[in-house]
C-alpha cells in the first residue's frame, strides 16, 4: 500500500504541475486547444520527463528491475506475439458484442479500404505507444516495487487497482461560461476525481482492474514486459478500430453488457478477461512450479 501510494503521489503531483502550467501557457494565446487537452497532456509530458529520476530514487533504474531482462530479438518477437493474442482476445469480446446487437456496423460506403487502412495504422501505432508506457509504469516499475516490498498477491492486486482509478481520473471541461483562469483551473484539477465517484462507471472500472490483473499475473509468469506491451496493444487496438467501424446501440437488450467509458468494455470484458486471467494462472502454474524446481536441483 505505501509503495503504490508514492506512485499516485508521484502522478497527482505531475497533474498539479499540469494544472499550474496550463493557465500561463493558455493565456499567450498560441494554443488554440480545449483546457482540458493542454492540462491533461501537460500532466503527461511531466510524468514522461520525471519518470527516469523518480525510478533512480526507488532503485528500480535497471532493465531487470522494469522488466526488459530479455535480448532486444527475443523482447520484440513477444511483443509481436503478444499483440496478435491481445488482438484475438479482443475480437471475441467485439464479435459477442455484435453478435448481441450492443453494438451495430456503421461502414461508410464510399472509400471503404481507406478509411479501415487510415484507422488500423492510426490504432496500431497508439496502441503500441499506449501499451509501451503503461506496462513501462504499472507492470514495470509499479509492479516491481510493490512486489519487491510486500509479494506476489499484493503486487497484482494493488498495480491492478491504480491502474483502473487511473483510467477515470481525467480533466473535464469546465461548466459552461466559466473561464480557464486560476480558479477555473482549480476547479478543473478538483474535477479530476469525480470520475471516482460516478458509480454508472462500476463496470467499466472493474473490467480495467481485470485487465490490470491479468497483465500483471502475465508479468509475473513470463518475468518481463513483452507479452503485456503486445497484448495491450492489440487491445488497445481492437477497441479503437471497433469504436471507429461500429457504433454502441443503449436500446439494446444486453446493452448493459458494455460501460460508458468507451462502449466496448463493461461486465462483459471484465467477465471475459477475468476469466482468462484464472485460466492463464491455473494453467501457468504447474509448468512454472516445474521450472522453480528444476532451478533449485540445479
Amino acid at each position: 500500500m505505501r509503495v503504490t501510494a508514492i506512485f499516485f503521489a508521484y502522478l497527482l503531483c505531475c497533474l498539479v504541475l499540469g494544472a499550474l502550467t496550463a493557465v500561463p501557457l493558455l493565456e499567450t494565446g498560441l494554443i488554440d486547444e480545449p483546457p482540458r487537452r493542454v492540462m491533461g497532456r501537460l500532466a503527461q509530458l511531466y510524468i514522461l520527463l520525471g519518470l527516469w529520476p523518480f525510478l533512480k530514487l526507488l532503485r528500480l533504474n535497471s532493465a531487470e528491475a522494469l522488466g526488459f531482462g530479455l535480448p532486444r530479438r527475443r523482447f520484440l518477437q513477444d511483443i509481436v506475439l503478444g499483440w496478435f493474442l491481445g488482438v484475438a482476445i479482443l475480437l471475441g469480446l467485439v464479435w459477442a458484442l455484435l453478435a448481441l446487437g450492443v453494438r451495430v456496423p456503421d461502414i461508410p460506403e464510399d472509400g471503404l479500404v481507406w478509411f479501415v487502412l487510415e484507422k488500423a495504422i492510426t490504432a496500431l501505432i497508439g496502441g503500441l505507444l499506449i501499451g509501451l508506457l503503461e506496462e513501462l509504469f504499472f507492470r514495470g516499475a509499479l509492479f516491481g516495487a510493490i512486489r519487491r516490498r510486500s509479494g506476489v498477491e499484493s503486487a497484482v492486486v494493488w498495480s491492478a487497482v491504480l491502474y483502473a482509478l487511473l483510467h477515470f481520473m481525467k480533466p473535464h471541461d469546465l461548466p459552461p461560461g466559466v473561464p480557464f483562469d486560476w480558479d477555473g483551473a482549480w476547479i478543473m484539477f478538483t474535477g479530476v476525481f469525480t470520475g471516482l465517484a460516478d458509480w454508472r462507471q462500476l463496470d467499466s472500472l472493474l473490467a480495467l482492474f481485470w485487465v490490470g490483473v491479468f497483465l500483471a499475473l502475465v508479468r509475473e509468469r513470463t518475468g518481463h514486459i513483452a507479452w503485456g506491451i503486445g497484448l495491450h496493444a492489440g487491445w488497445v487496438f481492437v477497441i479503437q478500430v471497433s469504436r471507429r467501424l461500429t457504433d454502441s446501440d443503449p436500446d439494446a437488450g444486453f446493452a448493459f453488457l458494455i460501460g460508458g467509458y468507451d462502449g466496448v468494455i463493461g461486465l462483459l470484458a471484465a467477465a471475459w478477461i477475468g476469466l482468462l486471467a484464472w485460466v492463464f494462472w491455473g494453467l501457468s502454474e504447474g509448468s512454472w512450479r516445474r521450472s522453480a524446481a528444476a532451478e533449485a536441483d540445479a
